[in-house]
């Protein structure tokens, strides 16, 4: 199936035929923590099918956006992760997701959540206190994940840190209430 184009010789145009299809940008949501396995894609993007996955996989490949990689000699398994092209889109992330703050409202009864789709927020929220530091965050009975806060650019990562400055452990309503500026991060 051929892909669509806006067929505008536009900046944001062009960059909207790579990513403005229905699920490339949350994709690359799942990648900016660091390399992901296709189940575990699958497992933190509900309801999009595999068929949809895959495509939209190959896709951003083939655009140059992340890479397959294969994870050791001796594993069967494959990781995608974002390419130097794909992380750049981080700062689009996170304006999308400053953006989106005032739209968040209320959790509906079906709506799903993770802890790491809260990490943008959360990382606005903790450079605000913290500049310039790294904090590991629990969040829940989730994996937890580690905020880096440098010269006034932040990025999470999965997994901890030894030497983090500080250490985060919230559930998922106080992780929202820091997010949408209603209670602080007490770090």
């Amino acid at each position: 199936m051929p892909r669509r184009s806006y067929q505008h010789y536009c900046t944001i145009g062009r960059s909207l035929d790579v990513v403005g299809d229905r699920w490339n940008l949350l994709i690359v949501r799942e990648l900016c923590g660091g390399p992901r396995r296709y189940s575990d894609l699958f497992a933190d993007l509900p309801g999009i099918s595999t068929d949809v996955l895959a495509a939209r996989l190959r896709d951003l490949e083939a655009d140059g956006v992340l890479m397959r990689r294969r994870m050791a000699p001796r594993a069967s398994a494959a990781v995608y992760e974002l390419t130097e092209d794909g992380q750049r889109l981080r700062p689009v992330l996170a304006a999308l997701s400053d953006w989106g703050t005032d739209r968040l409202g209320d959790r509906g009864s079906k709506d799903a959540v993770r802890a790491h789709w809260l990490a943008l927020p959360l990382a606005r929220a903790i450079a605000g206190r913290r500049p310039d530091a790294t904090v590991n965050v629990h969040l829940g009975g989730e994996p937890p994940f580690h905020i880096l806060c440098a010269g006034g650019q932040v990025e999470y990562r999965d997994g901890e840190v030894a030497d983090a400055d500080a250490e985060l452990h919230l559930d998922v309503d106080t992780a929202v209430e820091i997010a949408l500026g209603k209670a602080d991060a007490e770090i």
